[in-house]
């Protein structure tokens, strides 16, 4: 894709697939600590960065997303690192733009909620613009075709991540999601398709959800949205089994321990893929051209999406096939062995 490709895809009403969750499939394959959640794999195994790149890509993914996120100065002072601040920024940068020329994508950077805004107290603020600043030079410098601004329960702060964007970002495009809690306002009490609105309104090419909710209570909001805002929406949501009762990730309850599923537990709580391609269904259907999945992504997942917006993924050659399965298939093609008791034991005859 040339760099006008993502401004010339959006205003055209074309859909883009975008793949998140690198911090959750991190954290799940042993390389990422839970808690801390910082990015720490860049540096130290730079190789499956780029793998899972690469992956997401042959999955379906329109973009590659720098793995920044969570990889900012309050993060890394939290846990002892801040000197690491830019080396990992670059190198995820670096990692995402080799990934993004050799397979002809798009390359996006990416800053995220700093942890430390406070509504109240306009001292944070500076210190937060400050934060969102240093990225978004850092993401520029390595030729970014857009923006992410990401998971950003306060309006205000994803107000102050756009501004930031615009100042600093020299033109390049901004999107910019919101993550919504268990009501339906933002943290700063706004309704979510009145922020989205405003972020439209000033200056974001693409403005939505990510985060936090998973698909059967993600919808409802971007139905809203939808009606709302008039140019490009997005939407991200976990792959997690979020319900009014319990409408994000964070509020889940496991059925055994009846505790807090976040983070533990959370993977007894995986969406099926059946609900994975409702969802996608849903957005396609409601007009949703920024796409994609964030928290518990994985390939398998991203894979249905793509499929659903009709996008070609190199993946789709192994889609499943169970006409091929020598107990779900047609069994007028099997060997004339066939055991048909096995079947039954397994209830598929």
């Amino acid at each position: 894709m040339d760099k006008d490709s993502f401004q010339n895809l959006m205003k055209n009403g074309k859909s883009l697939l975008v793949a998140e969750g690198y911090l959750f499939e991190f954290e799940r394959r042993g390389y990422l600590k839970a808690g801390a959640f910082v990015p720490e794999v860049v540096l130290e195994h730079p190789e499956l960065v780029k793998q899972l790149h690469e992956e997401f890509v042959h999955a379906g993914s329109d973009v590659v997303l720098a793995f920044t996120y969570y990889g900012h100065r309050e993060k890394l002072r939290l846990i002892g690192k801040e000197h690491l601040l830019e080396v990992m920024n670059r190198k995820a940068l670096s990692i995402a733009s080799e990934v993004a020329k050799a397979t002809g994508t798009l390359l996006a950077g990416n800053i995220c909620n700093t942890t430390i805004y406070r509504r109240n107290d306009p001292d944070t603020w500076q210190v937060v613009r400050d934060m969102f600043k240093e990225q978004v030079i850092w993401a520029l410098e390595a030729g970014v075709d857009f923006i992410v601004g990401e998971t950003f329960g306060e309006f205000g702060e994803a107000m102050l991540a756009l501004e930031s964007i615009k100042e600093s970002g020299e033109g390049i495009p901004a999107v910019i999601t919101l993550a919504a809690p268990g009501n339906e306002t933002t943290m700063d009490g706004i309704p979510f398709d009145e922020a989205c609105r405003r972020l439209e309104e000033a200056g974001a090419a693409v403005v939505g959800l990510n985060c936090a909710r998973g698909p059967k209570s993600i919808v409802p909001l971007m139905v809203k949205i939808r009606e709302t805002c008039k140019g490009p929406i997005a939407c991200l949501p976990v792959t997690y089994r979020t319900n009014n009762e319990y409408p994000t990730m964070q509020s889940l309850i496991d059925p055994d321990t009846k505790k807090q599923a976040f983070p533990y537990d959370l993977p007894a709580q995986c969406c099926s893929r059946s609900e994975i391609e409702e969802f996608a269904r849903e957005c396609r259907d409601l007009g949703v051209e920024y796409i994609g999945l964030c928290c518990g992504n994985c390939s398998h997942y991203l894979r249905i999406v793509a499929e659903v917006y009709g996008h070609h993924a190199p993946a789709s050659k192994f889609s499943p096939d169970m006409s091929q399965h020598f107990m779900y298939g047609d069994k007028t093609k099997f060997h004339q062995y066939f055991h048909e008791e096995t079947a039954r034991a397994f209830k598929c005859a």
